[in-house]
């Protein structure tokens, strides 16, 4: 949905990137609910309405709007890792801008290739069953104890559609059919997108997973807000129960921003910025 920049670090661990849409025509597809700062970085790309491609019919109904500005500015920053090693031969990295870049890498000194990181994608579902939401108390680390969706990381060979099935599948002993997609859900602090499905069970059979200790079905009132794992998850449900509440579920986008120098655990310190829904 945005065009993306590939950004893998900076000297200082610490990495920023900004996106500016210019202001679209009346009749365009996008909304932007919310529109706040992040950080500054002197880097900006532009990129006319015409560029905003939109692959499924969720996508085509957005709107954005602008109230002062003839521009919205996108700014992100993520929390990058140094690389001290390459993946490939094991040699120790040098961190620099490589020749035709504009961002530092870690480059091998022995075989001189260079060690890319990217986001990791993980998706899960959001079932109703009966006017209630199937969650599982989660039995691993991170979060042992906690309240979750069933969800995780996507794996190589696989949609994302399969993956939250599967993940559903690994977590719940749930058999479900995929309905439509509900959020994509941003986490650069941490380089985590998530995707999160609406979903229906096949039949009504679940049961713990070895990475759970319990499941169950919550009435929408019931839902265990004080003992959830995650801030994705919060802002998952909190969106659900506000579109039920008007109606019908939409599809939303957003970027969680954890506030600087709070744990995981902290699920509350965060902002959603750049919220858009359809």
């Amino acid at each position: 949905m945005l065009k993306a920049i590939q950004i893998v670090g900076s000297s200082s661990g610490f990495v920023s990137y900004r996106y500016r849409f210019r202001k679209p025509q009346p009749n365009s597809a996008f909304s932007l609910l919310s529109r706040k700062p992040i950080f500054t970085t002197s880097e900006t790309l532009l990129l006319p309405a015409s560029q905003l491609h939109c692959h499924n019919s969720c996508f085509r109904d957005f709107r954005m709007s602008s109230t002062h500005s003839s521009s919205v500015e996108i700014q992100s920053t993520g929390n990058i890792r140094k690389i001290n090693f390459c993946q490939f031969c094991g040699g120790p990295n040098k961190h620099e801008i490589p020749d035709g870049e504009e961002k530092v890498r870690a480059i091998c000194t022995r075989c001189g290739k260079i060690t890319y990181e990217n986001p990791k994608m993980v998706v899960g579902c959001l079932i109703e069953h009966d006017k209630k939401i199937l969650m599982c108390r989660r039995k691993i680390q991170p979060s042992s104890g906690l309240w979750t969706l069933p969800a995780g990381f996507m794996e190589i060979g696989e949609s994302a559609a399969e993956g939250a099935i599967r993940e559903t599948w690994e977590e719940a002993n749930a058999e479900v059919e995929v309905q439509s997609l509900f959020a994509q859900l941003d986490i650069p602090l941490i380089g985590q997108t998530y995707l999160i499905f609406l979903a229906k069970l096949k039949n009504p059979h679940f049961s713990p997973g070895p990475e759970s200790s319990e499941c169950q079905l919550f009435e929408l009132d019931d839902i265990p807000f004080d003992s959830l794992a995650f801030s994705s998850m919060l802002v998952t449900l909190n969106l659900y129960i506000e579109d039920i509440k008007v109606g019908r579920p939409k599809f939303h986008y957003g970027v969680i921003n954890k506030r600087p120098g709070t744990s995981p655990s902290e699920i509350r310190a965060y902002t959603l910025d750049f919220h858009m829904q359809s």
